[in-house]
């Protein structure tokens, strides 16, 4: 599978298996994406390689996080892989990719820190488009 940043700076490949897929509605997930939650997925660190501009990656630590770090593009923003502190998982935020990955997400994490304003989409109405103009 492949995927890449907004602007096309950075590409990446992911061979499967993939370990999980899950939704994060950590705070600290909410404030990098600015959603409701992340939807990332795990594979090991040899399953991963950039393919190109891989010099445009940024990285972020969170001191106080064991496990938490991000990647984003230097150059449009876009959230983008990253190994986690530890070197034991690749994180990868599943709107990056370019294909559909060929399985759905199993689980939500940290539903107890879910924003406040969080509202299922099932609950919503949904437009294939931009919704009709209103009077």
């Amino acid at each position: 599978m492949k995927g890449s940043c907004l602007c096309g700076k950075v590409t990446y490949e992911v061979a499967p298996p993939i370990k999980v897929f899950q939704y994060c509605h950590c705070s600290r997930c909410r404030k990098f994406t600015g959603s409701a939650h992340a939807s990332n997925f795990f594979v090991p660190p040899e399953q991963f390689h950039w393919l190109q501009g891989e010099e445009w990656v940024g990285r972020y630590e969170e001191p106080k996080a064991k496990y938490y770090a991000t990647c984003f593009c230097k150059n449009c923003g876009s959230s983008l892989p990253w190994l986690v502190q530890g070197g034991k998982n690749v994180v990868i935020p599943a709107g990056t990719l370019d294909e559909d990955p060929g399985i759905r997400p199993t689980q939500s994490v940290f539903w107890g820190s879910r924003a406040p304003w969080y509202e299922s989409p099932t609950n919503l109405p949904h437009h294939e488009d931009m919704p009709p103009r209103k009077g």
